[in-house]
């Protein structure tokens, strides 16, 4: 038997990568000999969730696009050095097949691929494709999506596309929420708000919470905030925590997200692709804050998923910290107040998760493999 090579391509955010995390770690389950490489970018991000899981990753020197000159010319030697990096690796083995992720480092490899009659492969997770899988959807072979509203955007090309939902990591199908109260010395007695920017954090989400500490005053008896706060913000938003009436746990990033939903009661975060994915998967109700300055407004377009079956409310991003501020606490102070109406807004979470999606692409890209 000929050994199978997997290299996957994206990076970035967490959004391009915990996906593609979860499906190598499929691939590796089901058959252990194959062989898994990541290219990402050179952000931190990218290399931490990497070491993290285990995958070795080559960090490529591409960098995102822009219309300004100078930022053009950058652009487009990265994306050359990128491709030639990539070129050395995906053409060497029969037996291989590329995933793209998403995210300006996908391309190169993608096209690297094409070039070379290896087969190539996409993940595509939010509603609405972003730029980079629009453009790599050219060479794909097959296009994984989350929601059938996707297809659509795929449809001229002719591309073979499976709905199997967004693939989460494997921590979901059997979270422990204790390890995460014990690793953060939470009080077991109350319910947990959870505050979350994502991988990176929102500095407005932040602004937003701090400004409600002393409503949330109101709730101190029967509830404690953990405050994921980012690492660029986390010394700014633990100052402001200094003087609060309820119990708080403010950190920089916690890697093992699964456990930590498992034990909120409440999440108030953005809305990409896998943290709708993972609000779902948890069962947690959410406060959806989308941000605000794509294009595309996709981040709206994935929480109102989760709108559609009860699971969620979105509060707009409003440029104006007043009115952000207030709308934020009128929806929380109700599910703060209302157990049964979170308890329902939990078992919409269920009618919209897709916990099988990272072994349903897995099985996929095996026999992709296997026929190249």
């Amino acid at each position: 038997m000929v050994d199978k090579n997997f290299f996957f391509a994206g990076g970035g955010t967490g959004g391009h990568i915990y996906p593609a995390i979860a499906v190598a770690q499929q691939i590796v389950k089901i058959d252990p000999s194959a062989t898994i490489h990541f290219f990402c970018s050179k952000r931190n991000i990218d290399q931490h969730i990497l070491e993290q899981a285990g995958f070795e990753y080559t960090a490529l020197p591409a960098v995102g696009f822009s219309v300004r000159p100078k930022k053009l010319i950058d652009f487009c030697k990265s994306l050359l050095r990128s491709y030639r990096i990539a070129e050395k690796a995906v053409r060497k083995d029969f037996n291989t097949v590329v995933i793209g992720a998403g995210g300006f480092v996908s391309a190169p490899v993608c096209l690297a691929a094409h070039k070379h009659k290896v087969p190539v492969a996409l993940l595509n997770v939010d509603i609405v494709p972003g730029r980079a899988n629009k453009i790599n959807a050219r060479w794909a072979d097959e296009i994984f999506v989350q929601f059938p509203e996707t297809e659509q955007y795929f449809a001229q090309r002719e591309k073979k596309v499976s709905v199997f939902g967004c693939p989460i990591r494997s921590g979901f199908k059997n979270p422990v929420a204790s390890r995460a109260i014990g690793q953060l010395g939470l009080d077991r007695e109350k319910k947990m708000l959870l505050i979350t920017g994502a991988s990176s954090g929102s500095e407005n989400i932040n602004k937003a919470v701090c400004s409600l500490l002393d409503k949330l005053e109101a709730f101190a008896d029967d509830w404690q905030i953990v405050h994921l706060a980012g690492r660029n913000n986390y010394e700014n938003v633990y100052s402001q925590y200094s003087d609060a009436k309820i119990s708080y746990k403010v950190v920089s990033y916690f890697d093992d997200m699964p456990d930590l939903l498992a034990a909120a009661d409440l999440v108030i975060g953005r809305s990409g692709a896998v943290s709708v994915a993972e609000y779902a998967a948890a069962a947690v109700p959410s406060i959806c804050m989308p941000y605000p300055y794509h294009k595309d407004k996709h981040q709206y377009l994935n929480a109102g998923k989760l709108v559609e079956v009860g699971a969620a409310v979105i509060v707009d991003d409003l440029p104006d910290e007043k009115d952000r501020s207030e709308w934020l606490w009128e929806e929380l102070k109700e599910l703060m107040k209302d157990q049964e109406i979170r308890q329902a807004m939990a078992e919409g979470c269920r009618i919209i998760a897709n916990p099988d999606a990272d072994r349903k692409i897995a099985e996929q890209l095996l026999k992709m493999a296997e026929i190249t």
